[in-house]
């Protein structure tokens, strides 16, 4: 794993040669130097705010189940977020958790085994990540997820049918390994349902959605199992309406559930208090200096500070001085309190970072306000993506962070050819899918074509000028891409040649559910750029999730999760839910680790 540039070298250790001559007097002062400058700039920084065994920064899925666990294994516990919501982007997303060999979907009948998980996930992220990081991760999150249902009112369901991302690689599953929460009732929090962060895309009124139903809901104009899907999530929203309930799914049951354990723990969290710096005292971290109702000031931990506050995706330095160009903070659909406070306070602190030029990547839309990260849509049958040559370069059904790997691969030396990028569909393709919240056949906003994120057209020449790509090699990328949807292969890019590539499409096209040809006027495009859900990059830990220093050392108590943290994924990406299962894994096991030593 490749650490930040910006090493700082670890101190030099006096010789026993100048302790013998007489240095020992200025050797003790300086080791004891760290001590009194913490002292010192803890009493500048404010006064006490508290003490407790384990201080939790962040919120999210990795900071409360830290918090969650800590407080179960007899810890005194407090979480700060810096937002006025608690849930992060966890709340915002559709919480898909991947975890092999979790007791949820060994239950359903998943053949999966721990020697099938280690040869995936070995497979998927090679060697960049410790081997021991990896089989961490593997022992642990089923452990964790067992512990989590046992001490909170969440339960889980199999996400049937949800590929790995790449089930051809040895131990890959076709049928997928990730999980998502169950329906929650809201009213279990009381007045705190009111501060739970929102969803990136609200529930339809009157509908109880799960992750996996949106894969129906897109086909629900022409597809059977997509109109009784949605009817199941109609009448899910009718009962729960007549129990007075108010039923929350994906993330915000995942954060509500959390939220609901600690509250029953008796952990407090201090909302709108942010992260200033951490406390250290002798190399070790001993606390933190936190803002809480305008007053800055000091909350010790006696046995250890877990870093879970997020990544940096709107952070515009650090994004501009760690990335590769062109990136935007407006093109991410993190929590927009994620700023790097985090990961900046563990450098301070001498912690090595790692990953920081890669994100959980995905093409997205740049509509006004808040971008639309693409799942199904670049999927379905009835689309392509082409650059700025007019040619197709990638396989639009491929993992979505892979896509914007390829987007920034092919950039590199020539800026702009593939960024932005424009996904082209035909009025046939509006006719049968949803697309975003936009029902079939229904005209997109006035406002996606104020701001450039789509366009319009009656003809392949015409789309070309629109979107500035030659007429004449639109034409050639069309005739030929139509010519291999008719046929059902794509020797191109191989759009259809895994199970997960056919994840998001439409069954009853045939032969090949991710390709039909682009032809029925009017034609429209997308603007298509680098999003992401959140950084990868962040402090180095190794597998009990202590962080560590770019020599190796590690930094007493100081631990980190989520995206804080260098993912343990590397580069890569296993399935759907590879942001927040390993960081509920890590949360948890740096809360052991604490409890334990």
């Amino acid at each position: 794993m490749s650490a930040s540039a910006s090493r700082t070298p670890s101190a030099a250790l006096p010789s026993r040669r100048a302790v013998i001559a007489g240095t020992g007097a200025g050797v003790l002062a300086s080791a004891m130097l760290p001590s009194a400058r913490a002292r010192a700039a803890a009493g500048r920084e404010g006064p006490p705010l508290g003490e407790y065994d384990v201080v939790v920064v962040g919120s999210g899925a990795a900071g409360m189940t830290a918090a969650l666990t800590a407080a179960r294994r007899g810890l005194s516990v407090l979480v700060v977020e810096k937002a006025p919501t608690f849930g992060g982007s966890a709340a915002r997303s559709g919480a898909g958790i991947w975890l092999p060999n979790n007791s949820v979907i060994l239950a359903a009948g998943v053949p999966d085994t721990p020697q099938k998980a280690s040869a995936y996930l070995s497979a998927v992220v090679g060697p960049e990540v410790p081997a021991d990081r990896q089989a961490a991760f593997l022992a642990h999150g089923p452990r964790m997820l067992d512990f989590v249902m046992a001490h909170s009112p969440l339960g889980f369901r199999f996400m049937d049918g949800y590929s790995d991302y790449y089930p051809n690689l040895p131990g890959g599953l076709p049928n997928g390994r990730s999980i998502e929460p169950d329906q929650l009732d809201g009213r279990l929090l009381g007045p705190e349902l009111a501060r739970l962060n929102p969803a990136y895309m609200p529930v339809p009124a009157g509908m109880v959605v799960f992750s996996q139903d949106y894969k129906w809901l897109n086909l629900a104009a022409v597809s059977a199992k997509g109109l009784a899907v949605s009817t199941e999530c109609l009448a899910r929203g009718t009962k729960a309406a007549l129990r007075g309930e108010k039923p929350l799914t994906m993330g915000q049951a995942l954060a509500a559930g959390l939220r609901v354990g600690l509250q029953r723990a008796g952990v407090p969290v201090w909302l709108s208090s942010p992260l200033v710096d951490l406390v250290q005292e002798g190399g070790a971290v001993t606390g933190v200096v936190v803002e809480k109702e305008g007053v800055r000031g000091v909350v010790r931990a006696r046995r250890g500070v877990i870093v879970g506050s997020g990544g940096f995706e709107h952070n515009a330095a650090m994004r501009a001085r760690y990335q590769q160009q062109p990136i935007g903070t407006q093109w991410s659909v993190g929590a927009k309190e994620n700023t790097g406070d985090g990961i900046l306070a563990g450098q301070r602190a001498g912690a090595s970072l790692a990953l920081m030029e890669d994100a959980w990547w995905g093409p997205s839309i740049p509509l006004p306000g808040e971008p639309y990260f693409c799942l199904a849509e670049r999927t379905l049958p009835g689309g392509l993506i082409v650059n700025a040559h007019g040619t197709r370069f990638v396989n639009e059904a491929a993992p979505y962070s892979d896509v914007v790997h390829v987007m920034y691969e092919k950039d590199r030396g020539a800026p702009g050819s593939h960024i932005p990028a424009w996904l082209i569909v035909d009025q046939n393709y509006r006719n049968r899918y949803l697309f975003k919240d936009i029902l079939p056949t229904l005209p997109f906003p006035e406002s996606w074509y104020e701001a450039g994120a789509a366009k319009k057209a009656w003809t392949w020449d015409a789309l070309a000028g629109q979107i500035g790509v030659p007429a004449g090699a639109l034409r050639a990328t069309l005739s030929r891409f139509n010519a291999q949807a008719w046929s059902g292969t794509d020797p191109d890019f191989h759009r259809g040649d895994t199970a997960y590539d056919h994840y998001y499409t439409d069954p009853a096209v045939r032969p090949n559910s991710c390709l039909a040809p682009v032809w029925v006027p009017p034609f429209h495009a997308f603007r298509i750029v680098p999003g992401d859900l959140g950084t990868k990059g962040g402090i180095v830990t190794d597998a009990r999730a202590r962080a560590l220093r770019p020599d190796g050392s590690v930094i007493r108590g100081l631990y980190a999760a989520g995206n804080a943290s260098a993912a343990v994924m590397g580069h890569s990406y296993a399935g759907a839910g590879s942001t927040i299962g390993p960081a509920m894994t890590f949360g948890y096991v740096a809360a052991n680790d604490i409890a334990d030593t």
